[in-house]
């Protein structure tokens, strides 16, 4: 194997049951590829839980060795104007088939778009219906268009479960030889966070470490916080004891390179994921989160909306 080629690329799937953990999803998927009767799809969901993936897949399978021919992938978010749609959309749509009842045009982050982009496109689908079908894939169906929704069938697809990913890192360990303790393995999984091309990002990064890859160098060259550290830096804050945590944050985010809002996401998780925060108490974290982030997003300093932050929390009753 090269040392430069990426991993992403060599371990994209080749067909919908290599797709990782969307069951209900990929079986929808493979009926309408096994009938040749596609609709217009629109895929919706976080990053890296397999939409690309399975756009591609699609192609594969329908046209085979000719797929790239038949398969026209766009990102929305490298233009979001119109010209996207009236040019690079238009002129593939018009080209003439000659293997195939249909091409593929896949729209990747098509949230990404403007409204008059939207509406455009929602007139090139109708126009072009005869000889394309459209993929189209986002992370918030909310910021579709409804006439592009209603024009779609849409699929919603989840996070991972730490299930899926660790099949998937599992096999490429094995394929690579990694030598990765066990600890190593789960603390990739967590630090993928449901997000399959962040694990196999993360697992390319350790596998050029010489010696055992544990856990700690994992979370190191991921830049995640541990799990123990997050536990210790939101029972300070529970507790009252609003210096420490403070001085446990700033520490533990220095010493892994983590940014604020990363550090955010981590507490958020665990507090929905502990059995030692009630209800109530994971409702009142939540809309102080829910606040930094907002706060961190319209340009407020990012280490003063921590620090605010752990202070209402060693504050709240």
């Amino acid at each position: 194997m090269s040392e430069r080629e990426i991993w992403l690329e060599k371990y994209r799937p080749e067909s919908l049951d290599d797709v990782k953990g969307q069951t209900k999803t990929i079986d929808s998927l493979k009926q309408y590829v096994e009938s040749q009767e596609l609709p217009n799809l629109l895929f919706a969901g976080p990053p890296g839980v397999g939409k690309t993936a399975s756009a591609v897949a699609i192609a594969r399978e329908i046209y085979g060795e000719n797929w790239s021919d038949n398969f026209l992938e766009l990102n929305a978010s490298d233009d979001r104007g119109i010209d996207v749609v009236r040019q690079d959309v238009k002129s593939f749509a018009r080209a003439s088939i000659s293997d195939a009842d249909f091409r593929l045009i896949f729209l990747d982050e098509a949230d990404a778009l403007t409204s008059d982009a939207q509406a455009a496109l929602r007139r090139t689908m109708e126009q072009f219906s005869g000889n394309v079908r459209f993929i189209l894939s986002c992370n918030y169906s909310s910021q579709i268009i409804e006439p592009l929704q209603s024009r779609c069938t849409i699929y919603r697809f989840t996070p991972l479960s730490d299930e899926a990913v660790e099949e998937q890192v599992r096999e490429i360990i094995d394929e690579e030889g990694i030598d990765i303790t066990e600890d190593g393995v789960k603390a990739i999984v967590y630090a993928s966070d449901g997000d399959m091309r962040r694990a196999i990002n993360g697992l390319q990064a350790v596998s050029i470490l010489d010696g055992e890859v544990d856990e700690d160098r994992v979370y190191s060259l991921t830049n995640t916080v541990k799990p123990e550290d997050v536990e210790l830096i939101l029972g300070k804050a529970m507790s009252g004891e609003f210096i420490q945590a403070r001085e446990s944050s700033r520490r533990i985010m220095n010493e892994n390179g983590v940014a604020t809002t990363e550090l955010l996401d981590q507490i958020y998780r665990h507090v929905w994921d502990s059995d030692e925060i009630n209800g109530e108490e994971a409702t009142d974290v939540t809309d102080l989160l829910a606040d930094a982030d907002y706060r961190i997003t319209q340009g407020a300093n990012a280490e003063i909306q921590i620090d605010g932050f752990l202070s209402k929390l060693s504050e709240m009753d």
